[in-house]
């Protein structure tokens, strides 16, 4: 049975986003044992550009967020958040496409990679 949350509960109040600026959700990473057939079968279906592929990465732009397909042996499974104080959550890492980031998990042990904001 659904617990219902009474209106009293800071869960449910809502904040404007107009008072301040939400973080930027950057690109979600999923596995895939095979990264030339997901890009083929993700740019067969939906209205997406390949920014980059090779054998053991390639990210996916879509109108709102980018989709980042990994090897489960390479990346974990994640969501990256784009933020101007991206070092403040430890040491930066840069990458081969020039993007410096850190991974960290959240309270449950999902990965969530903070990106420097550009």
């Amino acid at each position: 049975m659904a617990t219902r949350l009474s209106k009293k509960t800071p869960s449910t109040k809502r904040t404007s986003a107009k008072k301040r600026k939400l973080d930027h959700i950057h690109h979600v990473a999923i596995s895939v044992p095979n990264i030339a057939k997901g890009v083929k079968w993700y740019t067969s279906r939906f209205d997406c550009e390949v920014e980059y592929a090779d054998k053991t990465w390639a990210l996916l732009a879509f109108a709102n967020c980018k989709l980042a397909l990994v090897l489960p042996k390479e990346h974990p499974s994640h969501f990256a958040l784009s933020r101007p104080d991206a070092d403040t959550f430890g040491k930066l890492v840069t990458h081969r496409d020039g993007l410096k980031s850190v991974y960290l998990t959240d309270a449950f042990g999902n990965a969530i990679e903070i990106l420097e904001e550009r």
